[in-house]
């Protein structure tokens, strides 16, 4: 066995236990109100198209989350209403840390990263391309 096929599978174990965990991860924001979902699949998503096609299969197959993830890995689409409940998710959890013991600076580099990812959200496409 040479080095390569070494590297290639402890990258796919790697992908694929991240990804598993991203799927958890997007498990437990289903049912915390400020924790998002959607993003936690796409990340899985974007983990197993890299290491195993019957995961990535499973995740664009989904009864629930399916479609939303296709029109993300087709035309990076993220629809109205996860831009919504990323944006009221990411002011909870905001506002939370307010009340929090957290450091100033803690504040302003969430404050950063958030209104970073809102402006990305806002800037995909909420519909896929009409053909």
């Amino acid at each position: 066995m040479n080095i390569r096929a070494v590297f290639i599978c402890y990258k796919n174990l790697w992908l694929k236990a991240l990804g598993l965990l991203l799927v958890a991860l997007g498990i437990i924001g289903i049912f915390l109100p400020v924790m998002p979902t959607t993003i936690f699949f796409i990340l899985a998503l974007t983990c197993f198209t890299r290491s195993s096609p019957a995961l990535e299969h499973w995740l664009l197959n989904h009864p629930r989350y399916g479609e939303t993830l296709q029109q993300w890995q087709a035309h990076k689409v993220v629809p109205v209403k996860a831009k919504c409940y990323a944006a009221i998710g990411m002011l909870i959890g905001f506002i939370f840390l307010l009340y929090s013991a957290a450091p100033i600076w803690i504040i302003y580099l969430v404050a950063v990263i958030e209104i970073s990812v809102m402006v990305y959200l806002i800037l995909r496409p909420s519909t896929p391309p009409k053909h």
